[in-house]
C-alpha cells in the first residue's frame, strides 16, 4: 500500500488566504466604513468620557439600593446595545453612578445614558417579523407579472439583498395608502379607544416597513414618545416588532411585582412560574377598563405590551378581565426569567430620572506609556524565547521566529477586526494575555521539536521523523491548548473588569497557535526536511542525528539510516511509539539476563 503523499503547500496556502482576506477586509473598511488598521484601546490606555449621574424620583422620595442596581443595569444594556465595549459603570458613594465611555462616544451613545427608563403598558394593535419590508415581495403584490420570479419559482437566481434606499422607497409605497403622494401623520379619523387600528398612520406604517429589530442598534433602547402617542417597539431580545397604542397604564402606578410558582384554585402548587403585579387605585381602574376591552378584541389586538425603556419585554394575552388589581403573568417562564420581569415591573414603579451632575473627558488611567512598557516587556520576553531556542535548537529557532511573526500577525489582525465589527477594545490586561501567549506558543513548538527528536534517536530517517513526531505531539499539543482555552473561557465569565480583557486575549491566542502550528509549522518542517541543509542533519540544523544521539550502528549521514537487524525471537520495531520500543528493549533485556542465569 502506497503512502499518502505530503502537500506542506496546501495549509500554508490556506493560511494565506486567510491572512489576505483579513487584510482586504480591514483595508475596505478603512476606505469604505469607520474601521481602523490599529486596534481599539480600552479606558485605561486611551481615556475616554465620564459622566456622573445621580438618579431623582418622580416624587421626590428616597432612592433604594435596589433601583440603583437596577437603574446601572439599564445604563449597562444601553451602552452594550449601542456596540461600546469595555466601559465602566460603577456606583460613586450612596446615589452617584458613573458611567465612563472609553474613546470618543457619539452623541447619540451619550444622550442613551442621560435617558431615564420608562415602564408603560400599551395595547397591542399589530405584531410583524423583526425584519424591514421585502421590496421584491411588494413588487410581486402590486405587479404579479413582473414581480421577483424567485417569490414564485423557488429553482429561479435569488436577487441580490435589498438596499437601504430600495427598503425605504418600498416602504412609502406601502405606507402611502391613500396614494397622494404624501405620509401623513394624522388618523384617518379620531381613534375610540387605544386598541383603535386608526392609530395605524401612514406615518406608523412608514416607520413600522423600515424598522429591522435584527440589528443590534435598533435594540439599544430610549423611550421619547409621550404616553398619548402610538409607537413602534422592538421586542427586547429582536424577535418581532409591535405597532402599539398609547398607554393605558404607567409604570408609577404599579405598587408591587414579584415572581414564584403557580398555585392552583385548590391551593396546590405547580411546576409553573409565573409572575404577579399589584396597582394603586387608579391604577387598578385603568387596568380594569385595558382588560375589559382587550379581552372582546382578535389576537394581537387581546395583548398589551409591557414596554420598559421603548423595547417590550412581555406581551401577555388577556384571558380574563382584571378588575382588582391584582394581575398574574403566565407563560413558558423560568426561574431567571421571571425573576427578571418581576425586577423590571418593579422599577417601573418608581422610574428614575438622571441627573447629570458632571460630564468630562478623562485621561487615560495608564496611559501609552504603560503599553509601552508592556510592548517592550512583550518584546524582551519575545527575544529571550528566541535566545533559548537558538542554543538549544540551533537553525529550528528560525521556524520558532517564523511562526510567532504568523501568530502575532493573525492576532494584531483579528483584534483589530472585532474592533471595527464588534467595538472590542484591548486594556492593558489584555496585553498582558497576548504577553503570556508567547510562552504558550513556544511550548508548542518545544514538544513539537522534541517528539521529531526523540524519533531521531529511536533511529528513523528525518522526514519519517518529522512525521511521526507530528502525529505524537499534536495530542500533545491538542489536549494542552483545550485545557488553556477552558481556563480562558471559565475566567471571562467568571472575572469582571480588566481580568476578562486578560481572558479573552488569553484564549483568542491559544486557538491562534493551534493554527499556527497546524497550518504553518509543520509544513514548513515538511519542506526542510526536503533541503540539503535539514534533510541530512548538518551539524547547526538543530537535527543532526549524531549529536542526538543516534545510534552509529544505524546512523549511515546524510540523514539516512541502516536498517536494523531484528534477531530471531526478538519483537519487530517498525512502527513502534516510542514508549513501545523502550518496553520492548527492556524485554528483551530481561531475557538476555535470564538466559545467563543472572549472572553478570
Amino acid at each position: 500500500m502506497a503512502a499518502p503523499r505530503i502537500r506542506p503547500w496546501r495549509p500554508l496556502t490556506g493560511l494565506l488566504v486567510v491572512i489576505v482576506v483579513l487584510i482586504v477586509a480591514l483595508v475596505v473598511g478603512a476606505r469604505v466604513s469607520d474601521a481602523s488598521l490599529t486596534p481599539k484601546l480600552a479606558l485605561d490606555l486611551e481615556g475616554g468620557t465620564q459622566l456622573i449621574l445621580t438618579p431623582r424620583t418622580v416624587d421626590g422620595s428616597e432612592v433604594s439600593e435596589e433601583d440603583i442596581a437596577q437603574a446601572i443595569e439599564i445604563i449597562r444594556q444601553r451602552v452594550d446595545a449601542s456596540g461600546v465595549a469595555e466601559a465602566e459603570i460603577t456606583r460613586q458613594g450612596q446615589q452617584n453612578i458613573v458611567v465612563a465611555l472609553p474613546g470618543q462616544p457619539d452623541q447619540a451613545t451619550l444622550d442613551l445614558v442621560r435617558q431615564s427608563a420608562q415602564l408603560r403598558f400599551r395595547p397591542v394593535i399589530l405584531v410583524g417579523a423583526p425584519t424591514p419590508i421585502d421590496p421584491a415581495a411588494l413588487e410581486a403584490q402590486l405587479n404579479p407579472d413582473t414581480g421577483d420570479p424567485t417569490l414564485t419559482d423557488p429553482s429561479a437566481e435569488p436577487t441580490a439583498p435589498p438596499t437601504p434606499e430600495e427598503i425605504e422607497a418600498a416602504a412609502r409605497t406601502a405606507a402611502d395608502l391613500d396614494q397622494d403622494g404624501t405620509i401623513s401623520a394624522e388618523p384617518a379619523a379620531t381613534p375610540p379607544d387605544n386598541s383603535s387600528q386608526l392609530w395605524f398612520t401612514e406615518q406608523l406604517a412608514f416607520e413600522f416597513y423600515v424598522l429591522d429589530c435584527t440589528d443590534p442598534g435598533n435594540l439599544a433602547g430610549g423611550d421619547t414618545r409621550a404616553a398619548d402617542e402610538a409607537v413602534i417597539a422592538c421586542a427586547g431580545d429582536g424577535s418581532a416588532k409591535y405597532v402599539l397604542g398609547p398607554a393605558d397604564v404607567e409604570g408609577t402606578q404599579i405598587t408591587s411585582a414579584a415572581s414564584g410558582l403557580e398555585t392552583t384554585s385548590t391551593g396546590a402548587t405547580t411546576n409553573n412560574w409565573i409572575v404577579t403585579m399589584s396597582f394603586d387605585s387608579d391604577g387598578r381602574a385603568a387596568f380594569a377598563d385595558a382588560t375589559q376591552r382587550l379581552i372582546d378584541l382578535p389576537s394581537p389586538q387581546n395583548q398589551f405590551a409591557i414596554v420598559l425603556d421603548g423595547l417590550v419585554v412581555s406581551a401577555p394575552v388577556v384571558n380574563t378581565p382584571i378588575l382588582n388589581g391584582e394581575a398574574q403573568i403566565s407563560g413558558s417562564f423560568t426561574r431567571e426569567s421571571a425573576a427578571t420581569l418581576a425586577n423590571q415591573l418593579n422599577f417601573g414603579s418608581l422610574p428614575l430620572n438622571f441627573e447629570v451632575q458632571s460630564e468630562e473627558q478623562i485621561s487615560a488611567t495608564l496611559g501609552l506609556e504603560q503599553l509601552e512598557r508592556g510592548i517592550l516587556a512583550g518584546l524582551i520576553g519575545l527575544g529571550l524565547v528566541l535566545i533559548y531556542m537558538l542554543f538549544q535548537y540551533h537553525a529550528l529557532a528560525l521556524v520558532t521566529a517564523a511562526s510567532l511573526m504568523v501568530a502575532a500577525l493573525l492576532t494584531y489582525l483579528t483584534i483589530t477586526l472585532l474592533g471595527w465589527t464588534t467595538g472590542y477594545r484591548l486594556s492593558l490586561a489584555g496585553v498582558a494575555g497576548l504577553i503570556v501567549a508567547i510562552g504558550i506558543t513556544a511550548d508548542s513548538f518545544i514538544v513539537y521539536f522534541e517528539r521529531i527528536r526523540d524519533e531521531v534517536r529511536e533511529g528513523r530517517a528525518l522526514a519519517d521523523a518529522v512525521e511521526y513526531g507530528w502525529l505524537r505531539a499534536r495530542r500533545t499539543i491538542i489536549v494542552s491548548d483545550a485545557v488553556n482555552f477552558l481556563a480562558a473561557f471559565v475566567l471571562y465569565f467568571l472575572a469582571v473588569g480588566g481580568v476578562r480583557g486578560f481572558a479573552f486575549t488569553l484564549g483568542l491566542t491559544t486557538v491562534v497557535d493551534l493554527l499556527v502550528v497546524t497550518a504553518f509549522t509543520h509544513p514548513v518542517m515538511q519542506l526542510l526536511t526536503r533541503t540539503r541543509f535539514f534533510g541530512e542533519g548538518a551539524r547547526w540544523s538543530g537535527l543532526d542525528p549524531e549529536h542526538l544521539g543516534a545510534s552509529r550502528a544505524t546512523y549511515r549521514g546524510r540523514g539516512s539510516f541502516a536498517k536494523r537487524t531484528v534477531p530471531a525471537g526478538d519483537t519487530p520495531r517498525t512502527g513502534m511509539t516510542i514508549a513501545e520500543r523502550r518496553a520492548a528493549e527492556a524485554r528483551e533485556a530481561e531475557k538476555a539476563h535470564a538466559s545467563t542465569g543472572g549472572e553478570d
